[in-house]
């Protein structure tokens, strides 16, 4: 009797809890349904209809996102991203478009020191946007002498001016701050806070707040995305050195500038400023710079730097100190005794991740040196722990990490199946010329494959050809000759980077050689070359080089 009597309890119970949760689901749908349509009734248009029709109907066609916010009732958040950069940002969007409720923890709503990055990450404060902008103004001296060529008679560059330059970049870089804080992020519903997290268990998070205030949240899941912070060596005088974030604050342009490196970072920022007219001197520890990139366009824009720029490169140097002198200038003193004086010293010579704050150990999250190893969804060792970005040291490209987090948002939340995809990931190099490239390296191919051909192709391009400039183009194609597929894309150019994106394209489709061949190309272009090349310069089978 007592078994009857508990199971028929049993039943009711079931049949009560199985009511509420049916009803809190559909009270949620149309919460939600409520929301979204009295949001766009005021301010209606046809093209806000469409834009927010999808993010209703996310809402509506994912019940299991609805059950596993529900289930998540014990915690403050069903989602807290610590960091407010490229991927926490677009993490925190999508899971609050699957229904979860989320909120994002950034140190610093608006650019500058002490922080610098701020909402929107390094990419959109000290990294790819306001470096893009410093490329676009370091290249107009260029064009104009050239313009002779085409018959401008008196053409001259002028004088650059560092202060109105910075004042209209801060200005942008404040109107995409605002972006992010009511746009990007606040037409999402994504609370934000303006403060710092960090784990206490695996479960919470305490946030120091700007203001001082300390609070502590809790979250069902918590993601890291806290991204990187530049890396300089303990030399003696290290402390007067300047980094990537730095550079876009100086109040005035330096005469004299070196910069150590020989990373992307660093090659960018010593063409900008020998550009704008600094005298630059390059020092990198190693042979040739852009380890990692393919040998033939390192060596490429290696020639043309020292065909066409002011920079004095000095490879196998390293700084060993750096003396500031009485009259404010530098002085840096290399491992041979040789002296460089100079203005600012600007170091590039890698990025760590940024978790010395962020209390781990009390979670029990497995680090790697200053970095968070994660699976192929951006899981921790811990299972509600996630990291995406920079921080976990896999590819450090801002569309890298939107790919991470966008995905890891779909599969927590959106009842999906989306680990990342690393492979045939398309990158540029914002040199002059410019670096395009995607997929595997000659060297990895040869290595990963075996049997390869390999196309190239070097030309003075029509634009540099006209006015007799010593400018010159090279294309690279790598094919697995076993299936035919392009597996690498190399271009040493101007618009490279434009190039490259098409191409990204094509490769990750998986483009055979004979599709890049049945392509007509558009004439006059430097780009109709990727579509044109029908003969190997060289070919390898079982590894080995034939000629």
């Amino acid at each position: 009797e007592n078994s009857a009597f508990i199971s028929i309890i049993s039943t009711y119970i079931s049949h009560l809890l199985s009511r509420l949760l049916i009803q809190s689901t559909i009270m949620r749908i149309a919460c939600t349904c409520v929301i979204a349509w009295a949001q766009m009734a005021s301010a209606f248009t046809p093209s806000a209809f469409l834009r927010q029709t999808p993010r209703i109907l996310s809402s509506v066609r994912s019940p299991s996102s609805l059950f596993s916010t529900i289930s998540s009732g014990d915690y403050d958040y069903d989602f807290v991203v610590i960091g407010g950069g490229s991927g926490g940002v677009r993490a925190s969007r999508i899971a609050s478009g699957h229904g979860a409720k989320v909120v994002i923890l950034e140190g610093q709503l608006e650019h500058g020191a002490p922080a610098y990055s701020a909402i929107g990450g390094t990419c959109v404060n000290v990294g790819c946007v306001p470096k893009k902008l410093m490329v676009f103004a370091s290249r107009y001296p260029s064009s104009i002498a050239e313009s002779a060529g085409y018959g401008w008679e008196g053409a001259r560059e002028g004088s650059f001016s560092w202060e109105k330059f910075m004042e209209a970049k801060n200005a942008e870089i404040s109107r995409l701050n605002n972006v992010y804080n009511k746009f990007v992020l606040g037409n999402a519903g994504v609370e934000i806070m303006e403060g710092l997290g960090a784990l206490n268990g695996k479960n919470a998070v305490d946030v120091t707040l700007r203001s001082g205030e300390k609070k502590t949240i809790t979250a069902k899941n918590i993601l890291i995305a806290v991204g990187g912070w530049p890396f300089k060596p303990g030399i003696p005088g290290i402390e007067h050195t300047i980094t990537s974030n730095e550079i876009f604050y100086l109040e005035e342009q330096p005469k004299r500038m070196v910069v150590v490196g020989g990373g992307f970072i660093a090659l960018e920022f010593a063409q900008i400023m020998d550009g704008l007219g600094t005298d630059v001197t390059l020092m990198y520890r190693g042979d040739l710079f852009l380890r990692g990139f393919d040998h033939d366009m390192r060596t490429h824009l290696y020639e043309e730097m020292e065909r066409n720029t002011d920079i004095d490169i000095q490879f196998n140097t390293d700084p060993k100190e750096i003396i500031k002198n009485d009259d404010g200038s530098l002085t840096v003193v290399t491992q041979d005794g040789s002296k460089v004086d100079c203005d600012q010293v600007l170091y590039a010579t890698g990025r760590k991740g940024k978790i010395d704050k962020l209390n781990l150990e009390t979670a029990g999250v497995h680090t790697e040196n200053s970095f968070i190893p994660v699976d192929e969804y951006s899981r921790t060792n811990v299972e509600n722990i996630y990291a995406v970005g920079d921080v976990t040291d896999r590819i450090a490209l801002t569309p890298v990490a939107l790919m991470e987090g966008h995905r890891l948002a779909d599969t927590v939340f959106g009842g999906m199946d989306r680990p990342v995809d690393h492979e045939y990931v398309a990158s540029t190099v914002f040199t002059t010329p410019e670096i395009g490239t995607v997929g595997y390296t000659e060297e990895e191919a040869v290595e990963k494959f075996q049997d390869i051909a390999v196309y190239k192709s070097k030309f003075r391009p029509m634009m540099h050809s006209f006015p007799k400039s010593e400018m010159y183009t090279l294309m690279k194609v790598i094919v697995d000759s076993k299936t035919d597929k392009v597996v690498g894309c190399h271009i040493a150019t101007d618009g490279a980077g434009e190039m490259i994106q098409g191409v990204g394209i094509a490769v990750k489709m998986g483009a055979t050689k004979a599709d890049f061949d049945n392509t007509i190309g558009i004439h006059p272009t430097s780009a109709e070359e990727l579509v044109t090349m029908r003969t190997p310069s060289y070919v390898y089978k079982d590894g080995k080089k034939l000629v």
